[in-house]
């Protein structure tokens, strides 16, 4: 009786792997199918793809055609714009010019004033130098002639004050 189980239990795998088989069979072919269906769609795609990439090479050219045109056409109002420009800068710079020139004429006139004040100074200077020096000289020689006269009153003290000493030496006894 196990046994007769057992051969019922292999039959029923058995039938049910065959399903299993053809299911997957069905399924291979439904894959199949598939896949060349979607071969042949893809190679239409491509087909098309190649027809639309000449025409956006063409659509391409025209358009880069079309912007050098616009490019040029934008160089050449810009060549005028720039000409007008330069030609206002022109006359600023030249009216600038005009007034720096003013500013200049001015500004070497003070120097000449300047150079004058300075040389003015520079003489009173070196007379103001002149008598500083004189000066010193001079307060150098009372410095001499002080320190003399302070050694001299030092040394008739000193003398003062021995002969004092001596009187007094000489009065005790």
């Amino acid at each position: 009786m196990d046994a007769i189980k057992k051969l019922q239990m292999l039959k029923l795998d058995k039938e049910n792997a065959v399903d299993c088989a053809e299911q997957a069979e069905a399924n291979k072919k439904q894959a199949e199918d598939r896949s060349r269906r979607l071969e042949e769609e893809r190679q239409a795609l491509q087909k098309k793809l190649r027809g639309t990439e000449g025409e956006v090479e063409e659509y391409s050219q025209s358009v880069k055609d079309a912007q050098e045109k616009l490019e040029q056409a934008k160089r050449a109002t810009d060549a005028r714009a720039d000409v007008a420009s330069l030609s206002r800068c022109t006359q600023l710079v030249e009216e600038e010019v005009d007034q720096v020139q003013g500013h200049l004429a001015t500004a070497l006139q003070k120097l000449e004033e300047a150079d004058k004040a300075a040389d003015e100074s520079e003489r009173g200077m070196k007379v103001m130098e002149n008598r500083a020096m004189k000066d010193e000289e001079k307060m150098e020689m009372q410095l001499k002639e002080a320190k003399h006269i302070a050694e001299d009153s030092d040394r008739k003290y000193e003398e003062v004050a021995r002969k004092l000493v001596i009187l007094e030496g000489e009065l005790e006894p």
